[in-house]
């Protein structure tokens, strides 16, 4: 039997980081999933306008998508030809924005394009065992420049796992007390998606609590 554990991050590098953890302590890439905003615009496939530290490796590409596209960071996480494609793609959400997204949380994202994010994103994390109620946070999170990761392990390794996803991943409740203290009610599907700037603030306000 497996429980599916979600947690939420800044930003994607946070999330990635999270990830190779729970990779190299046993998790394959198949039980892994992850949704990242792009309201940054950090994937650009085939651009070569990239910010110096972004591209270590100067190649003209951004370490972060080369990472997403070839699993140099995450691994082949998508679970297949369709799952890559949304990954590889960018996908706009209704009232999130521009997301970037791998494994069984690609699929989800790619219907909730098509018929909405509620019997998508919202739908299929309600689905997996999160609470309608943090579904939305999750979801707002991820609007706000997050990331949504999901991690199918076996449950006599909950507690394990959960500590390494754990280390890097935002405090939800006290996330959502300042989301509703800033007039935020819920999941709005018109909600106006970030834009760089707003992203940036965003971070900048929850970089050390």
């Amino acid at each position: 039997m497996t429980k599916t554990l979600t947690r939420v991050y800044s930003d994607y590098v946070s999330a990635e980081r999270a990830i190779r953890e729970v990779k190299a302590a046993g998790l394959s890439d198949s039980n892994i999933s992850i949704v990242a905003s792009n309201a940054d615009g950090w994937h650009k496939p085939g651009s070569t306008d990239v910010d110096p530290k972004h591209d270590k490796d100067r190649d003209g590409k951004d370490d972060r998508s080369e990472g997403a596209a070839t699993g140099g960071g995450l691994g082949a996480i998508a679970g297949g030809a369709a799952g890559l494609a949304a990954g590889l793609g960018l996908l706009a959400i209704p009232g999130v924005g521009p997301v970037v997204a791998f494994g069984w949380l690609a699929a989800l994202a790619t219907g909730a394009v098509a018929g909405g994010a509620t019997g998508g994103i919202i739908g299929a994390l309600v689905e997996s065992g999160t609470s309608k109620e943090n579904a939305e946070l999750y979801v707002e999170s991820l609007r706000r420049g997050g990331a949504i990761v999901t991690a199918k392990v076996p449950d006599a390794e909950e507690t394990r796992y959960a500590a390494i996803l754990d280390l890097s991943a935002i405090d939800v409740t006290q996330r959502a007390a300042a989301y509703r203290s800033s007039g935020w009610k819920g999941y709005d599907p018109a909600a106006s998606a970030y834009d760089v700037e707003q992203v940036r603030r965003e971070r900048e306000i929850y970089r050390n609590l």
